[in-house]
């Protein structure tokens, strides 16, 4: 049982939060072209294809940039990474406020939105090096539980593009909130006393030439990345399959997107009750089940509950693979959290792609939905393996770190 006094006592509560506002905003803004995109497509007459590029382009903005991002947190900090960060976001949404008139256009937008996605490499670490060992699945729990930011995109985003008449002012009316987290996280986020030294490339290229290190990013392009991709994605899913208006769809996006979202801290803590190893088989198996059943196309509720306890399970798979990243890469925390964050982004950008290119050339998403319960139940098969040589090293009995190993590992 945690806690709560030592856990309060322990870090900073200030980092805390600004990480979660940070990190919520920035979801809310990375995500913000999944609701808008069958407004979009009727404006700009997109296909099945198209559709798919628009949503999965910021994925792999942020995948790209959060590498990015991940070294400058090693270098300048997490606090100074987060403020130009922030400061970044506000090209894209002034662009596709006040310059977007064309369908390239939008795809410049699209990519360049992955800055707001990129800030998953400075958010996570500002967390972390606040708060000891046996509280990291917890403390980065809290703070990437900022993906709920997805909630805002889907519920207000289409609504606000009805109100007004245009989706281009959804654009700079993000603009308000971004402003306004600007200026609490320059109050009150602090960079902790036990920052590492700053790496250098080299370092990289230690960490990436770990097997490990690969082994992470596929299992969070599965969990984080098949989060993200939903999120972009199921607004354009239930208006093409189940024929919803583009409000319609988004609330029903938003139902499942709340799973995944509020469930992430539960499953940082419950890895760390229960073992991280264990915790993901069984999310994996958990996920690649609800998305097997969502293959046949049943009816529409049926269909959101399937998703809705998919997009529990990679939530709570997201908060699972972070409670052992930085346990396994205690030392190098910026790096791996940027490598596995960009992974993430990458498997963000991969879904849709999957679902709308089979959707465009099969005429069913039944394909692409059997192709991501695959890859998941791959997962517990790859985890099953590697896992006999990962408690002769840093995991211990039902998963759970041996605290006296974790820096033996190494290169």
């Amino acid at each position: 049982m945690v806690d709560r006094k030592s856990f309060l006592q322990s870090g900073h509560k200030g980092s805390l939060m600004s990480s979660f506002l940070y990190f919520d905003v920035s979801f809310m803004l990375w995500v913000l072209l999944g609701p808008l995109a069958v407004l979009i497509a009727s404006d700009y007459n997109l296909n099945a294809a198209e559709k798919a590029s628009l949503v999965a382009l910021p994925a792999l903005g942020g995948s790209i940039l959060r590498l990015v991002l991940g070294y400058l947190t090693d270098r300048i900090g997490p606090k100074k990474t987060g403020i130009v960060g922030m400061i970044l976001t506000v090209i894209p949404l002034v662009y596709g406020w006040k310059f977007a008139n064309s369908l390239t256009d939008m795809y410049f937008v699209a990519l360049m939105l992955g800055i707001a996605g990129a800030s998953f490499a400075a958010a996570l670490p500002l967390a972390s090096r606040w708060y000891p060992p046996q509280y990291q699945g917890l403390a980065l729990g809290i703070a990437g539980a900022g993906n709920s930011g997805t909630i805002f995109s889907t519920l207000f985003a289409n609504r606000l593009a009805q109100h007004y008449g245009d989706w281009h002012i959804v654009f700079g009316l993000a603009l308000i909130p971004l402003v306004i987290v600007f200026f609490i996280f320059l109050f009150t986020a602090k960079d902790s006393p036990n920052q590492p030294a700053p790496l250098k490339l080299k370092d990289y290229g230690r960490v990436l030439a770990q097997k490990d290190t690969w082994l992470f990013c596929l299992f969070y392009m599965v969990t984080f990345g098949g989060f993200s991709g939903m999120a972009n994605y199921l607004t354009i899913f239930y208006n093409t399959e189940y024929g919803l208006s583009p409000v319609m769809a988004a609330d029903f996006a938003t139902i499942c997107i709340i799973a995944g979202s509020l469930f992430r801290p539960i499953g940082g803590y419950l890895s760390d009750r229960m073992g991280g190893i264990r915790m993901l088989m069984i999310l994996y198996g958990v996920i690649g089940l609800m998305l097997a059943i969502t293959a046949t196309l049943p009816a529409l509720w049926v269909t959101t509950g399937l998703l809705f306890v998919a997009m529990m399970g990679m939530g709570m798979g997201n908060g699972a693979v972070f409670q052992l990243v930085p346990q396994r890469f205690s030392q190098e925390v910026g790096i791996i959290t940027g490598i596995v964050g960009a992974a993430g982004g990458l498997g963000g950008f991969f879904l849709p792609k999957i679902l709308g290119n089979l959707k465009l050339s099969t005429g069913s998403f039944t394909p692409g939905f059997l192709i991501l319960a695959a890859i998941a139940v791959s997962c517990i098969v790859i985890m099953a393996i590697v896992q006999t040589q990962w408690k002769k090293t840093w995991i211990g009995e039902g998963g759970k770190v041996k605290t006296n190993s974790i820096d033996s590992v190494g290169a």
